[in-house]
């Protein structure tokens, strides 16, 4: 066959050699916003270097070996003794050793740390998603670790550790360690209180020994886990280390991993503990959900954070792609309808940026008006972003047509990878529903966030109506549970446009506000009013290379 048949052409150049942190201008002015004048500089040397290695060839190949060479479940050693280990492809191992240097699990322990690490969570989350499961749950032990000093004294300075060590052995032998979570079981799912673990007291120093099962447990090789057990007094918080001090083994029977649809990378576990399974109290017998729900609230801000990641990975592509994809006598990016579609797209990836930042801002500053506004406000955006990821990432695949459908675009791993953060950490209707309950305990939380959402009051009449339309809803509790979602949609919306009104470039506000707020487009992405300003919002969305 002549040579001549295989010339390529009209294909756009790999997506690679570039800082995904800077040509992410939403990202990046976020990050400049929300940090002090004098934390700024630092942390923007930290991201930069953090982006370009992103967007690196070698760093993408190592997200595309993790998954294509998954992890696999070892019980036992040639021997026959049970040892329960998981090996993961060295990529794998890079990747988390590049994360937890960059400062992804050190938030609480460094200046503007919150902001400073959903910026970076980001980031890596356009390399591969599911390392970043195990820098999430990492990170949000801490807070639930805090309510005993005691343990919080030991474990604290390994979980903010910025050194990455693979391998189990005792925690006092290690600079760095990584935790995972333990809640839902079997029978119960969501419902944590049908959880059926047993947790047997051995003496009165909080040791316990456990017995029962976990049927989603991320990250089995981690250091230690925060479960949930059933103790005398009730639902309990512990912690179960995977080595215990002596070297030995703790009992913690991996028996199967999940043979998941996305998160390939990641290894989540069925997990058994046999009644010798030992393990520590976090907290007071019977307040196990008041312990760790500070761990759940800030997996839960990362599930928005990644779905965020995701959605501008989609987008970058796409609008890539159709920078150099030429048809129908034409650069794609200049077809007034693609180029509609790309903008639809991109409005969306900002919100979801914007909307992320403003609530890892609220954990840095931590005042009493800021948790309660964090209290209300990241269950809606952890609802809403994370059911915008799935409908992004299809339509961004679709912009590169064929060629988007196939594995080598990488495209399909995203796509596989975007319901995952709508189901992890409460599903849609346990994230409504958690915001009715704030909004009936709480009211310093729905004060809180009036006082966010009204800061942007008169600067859009749109927005202006779709607060009144919101406070309306909010009036009306007969029946609110039926219309749940209908309501913590609108409180998202409301609230990622008053953010973008004050926030970003006119003509991003402009046409969020007309199609998101004022009604004025269809139901698929692509049906932005054409009398806005749809080719600043393209460019704006574009990576150069």
């Amino acid at each position: 066959m002549a040579a001549t048949t295989h010339t390529v052409t009209n294909q756009p150049p790999p997506l690679v050699g570039y800082d995904v942190f800077l040509s992410d201008r939403a990202l990046a002015e976020a990050v400049e916003r929300h940090l002090a004048p004098d934390v700024f500089p630092d942390a923007r040397d930290e991201l930069t270097t953090l982006g370009k290695s992103a967007g690196s060839a070698q760093v993408r190949e190592w997200g595309a070996l993790a998954n294509e060479f998954p992890p696999r479940l070892r019980t036992h050693d040639r021997y026959g003794h049970r040892i329960d280990e998981v090996d993961f492809h060295p990529s794998w191992h890079r990747l988390l050793g590049k994360s937890v240097n960059a400062g992804l699990t050190a938030a609480w322990s460094r200046p503007g740390g919150h902001v400073r690490r959903a910026a970076g969570f980001m980031v890596q989350t356009q390399v591969e998603a599911g390392h970043c499961c195990p820098l999430s749950m990492t990170h949000a032990a801490v807070p639930a670790l805090r309510a005993d000093p005691e343990l919080a004294a030991v474990w604290e300075p390994l979980l903010t550790s910025l050194v990455y060590e693979e391998g189990l052995r005792p925690p006092h032998e290690k600079t760095g360690v990584l935790f995972g979570m333990g809640m839902t079981e079997k029978q119960g799912g969501s419902d944590v209180r049908e959880n059926t673990t047993r947790a047997q007291p051995l003496s009165g120093d909080g040791t316990y020994a456990l017995t029962g099962h976990k049927w989603f447990c991320s990250a089995p090789m981690s250091d230690g886990f925060l479960v949930l057990a059933q103790a005398p007094e009730g639902l309990t918080c512990f912690l179960v280390p995977r080595v215990l001090e002596d070297g030995s083994r703790n009992a913690f029977a991996i028996q199967r991993l999940k043979d998941k649809l996305g998160n390939r990378s990641n290894a989540s576990a069925e997990v058994e503990f046999d009644g010798t399974t030992w393990a520590r109290r976090v907290g007071g017998e019977g307040r196990g959900i008041r312990t760790i729900i500070g761990m759940v609230t800030a997996t839960r801000l990362d599930c928005a954070l990644g779905s965020a990641g995701l959605m501008r990975q989609a987008v970058a592509q796409a609008v890539h792609h159709a920078a150099y994809r030429r048809a129908f006598g034409g650069l794609l990016i200049d077809k007034p309808l693609m180029r509609n579609v790309l903008a639809d797209l991109a409005l969306e990836s900002e919100a979801a940026t914007v909307l992320g930042m403003r609530l890892a801002a609220a954990y840095d500053t931590d005042t009493e008006a800021e948790r309660a506004f964090a209290r209300i406000a990241v269950p809606v955006a952890k609802y809403w972003v994370t059911k915008r990821c799935t409908p992004v990432v299809a339509e961004a695949l679709e912009c590169l047509g064929g060629n988007g459908y196939v594995e080598e675009s990488g495209m399909p791993r995203l796509l596989r990878e975007s319901p995952l953060n709508s189901i992890w950490e409460g599903s849609g209707n346990v994230l409504a529903l958690d915001v009715l309950r704030a909004l009936r305990r709480e009211p310093e939380a729905l004060n809180a966030f009036l006082t966010e959402v009204g800061k942007a009051r008169g600067a859009d009449h749109r927005l202006d109506g779709a607060i009144k339309g919101m406070l309306t809803e909010l009036a009306d509790l007969d029946g609110i549970e039926g219309r749940a979602r209908r309501l913590v949609e609108r409180m998202a919306l409301v609230l990622q446009g008053s953010l973008l009104v004050r926030w970003a470039p006119a003509e991003v506000a402009d046409a969020f506000c007309a199609s998101r707020l004022g009604g004025d487009r269809g139901s698929a992405f692509g049906t932005l009013p054409t009398a806005l300003d749809l080719r600043t919002v393209v460019e704006r969305a574009r990576v150069e290379i």
